[in-house]
């Protein structure tokens, strides 16, 4: 139920109040371990970090100013894949940020770094591939770069995403039906 709470408030509210990040920069939220997040090892449970993320996704694109747009064309984002790596717990009550930034694209899909963080301490980073759909067809990657107004390069993907994407390739390629 606290997750309904605070996707109302994030699209009533927070999204209304954002600041303005350019298409690569970060988006930060920040949120609190509340008890009913956490489980009973006294942390905040390994399943509620997807969860916030997709909220945190979606403040990234309000903050990019690409929410009410990509909403209008019903652009809605599909996670393909998810990689995460947990470093350090974050106890109940504590207050943590999500920053949530784009790392690049390639011809199909877009990737997304999101990093949980309280003062010094790095406690999770995932990365996202994912694509947008409209009517059950992928937008094609140019497609989404144009409606967002951006010009540039693509960036490099970081080495680790490389090598994440080079897994996923294997993995799928591996657990093909044999013809």
């Amino acid at each position: 139920m606290n997750l309904y709470f605070r996707l109302f408030w994030l699209m009533f509210w927070r999204v209304r109040h954002c600041r303005s990040i350019d298409f690569l920069g970060t988006s930060k939220i920040s949120y609190r371990a509340l008890p009913m997040d956490c489980d009973i090892n006294l942390h905040l449970t390994n399943s509620r970090y997807p969860a916030l993320m997709d909220l945190a996704r979606t403040y990234m694109l309000a903050e990019m100013g690409l929410l009410k747009r990509f909403l209008k064309l019903k652009w809605l984002p599909i996670v393909n894949a998810a990689e995460f790596t947990y470093i350090r717990d974050i106890k109940p009550l504590r207050r943590f940020d999500i920053e949530s930034r784009l790392v690049g694209w390639d011809e199909k899909y877009f990737y997304i770094e999101q990093r949980f963080v309280s003062d010094d301490t790095l406690h999770c980073i995932v990365h996202v591939r994912g694509v947008f759909v409209n009517n059950r067809k992928q937008v094609p990657i140019p497609d989404m770069l144009k409606e967002a107004g951006f010009g540039g390069p693509a960036p490099s993907l970081p080495p680790e995403v490389e090598k994440w994407k080079a897994f996923l390739t294997l993995k799928k390629e591996r657990n093909l039906p044999a013809n």
